[in-house]
C-alpha cells in the first residue's frame, strides 16, 4: 500500500497589530528542519529502501560553495539527486556538504539549508517547496524586523481585515 503526502499550508494574517511571532518564517524554518533531520538520518544510517531525494537550491545564495564551472552551468538554481552515488556527506546545523559526480567529474558542494528551494522524495510522493524571501527574513535581526513592522504600521491605516495566503499559489506549476 502506497501513501501519498501533500503538504499545504494556509496562513491567515490579520493586519491589526505587529506580527511579533512571524508565523510564515516559523513554518519555513520547521520545514527546513524536516529536511535537516532526514539528511541526518541518511548520514548516520544511509538511504533506506527505495528512498532518494531531489534537492533544489539557489546557486546565488550566500554560503553556497561549488566550482565556478558548475556555477556557470547553473547560474540561478540547480537540482541534485541523492540516490546511489554520493560521497563525503556531512550534515551540520545550518548546511550540508556532499560530493557528487557531474559528467564523471567529482564536485564538492556546500549547501546552506536557507538556500533550499525544494526537496522531494519521489519514492513516497513527498515534497516541500520553500520561499527564498522567508529564508532571507529569518536571517534578519530582530531590530530590522521591528523596523519593517513599524514602517508598515505607520504607512497603513488601522485596517483590521484578514488576509488569507495559500502557499499553493507559490508552487511552480
Amino acid at each position: 500500500m502506497r501513501l501519498s503526502y501533500h503538504l499545504s499550508f494556509t496562513i491567515v494574517a490579520i493586519n491589526m497589530t505587529k506580527d511579533m511571532i512571524h508565523y510564515p518564517t516559523l513554518i519555513d524554518q520547521a520545514m527546513r528542519g524536516v529536511v535537516r533531520d532526514v539528511l541526518r538520518r541518511v548520514q548516520s544510517s544511509g538511504l533506506p529502501g527505495e528512498h532518494h531525494f531531489y534537492i533544489s537550491f539557489s546557486t546565488t545564495h550566500q554560503g553556497v560553495r561549488m566550482s565556478e564551472q558548475l556555477r556557470s552551468r547553473y547560474p540561478k538554481e540547480i537540482t541534485i539527486v541523492l540516490q546511489h552515488q554520493f560521497w563525503d556527506f556531512k550534515v551540520e546545523d545550518q548546511q550540508f556538504q556532499v560530493t557528487l559526480s557531474f559528467g564523471s567529474v567529482p564536485e564538492k558542494l556546500t549547501v546552506p539549508f536557507a538556500a533550499l528551494t525544494a526537496f522531494a522524495d519521489p519514492s513516497v510522493k513527498f515534497g516541500l517547496q520553500f520561499q527564498q524571501e522567508l529564508a532571507e527574513v529569518a536571517m534578519l535581526s530582530t531590530d530590522t524586523l521591528q523596523d519593517l513592522a513599524s514602517a508598515e504600521t505607520s504607512e497603513g491605516s488601522e485596517d483590521t481585515t484578514a488576509e488569507i495566503i495559500s502557499l499553493d499559489s507559490f508552487r511552480k506549476k
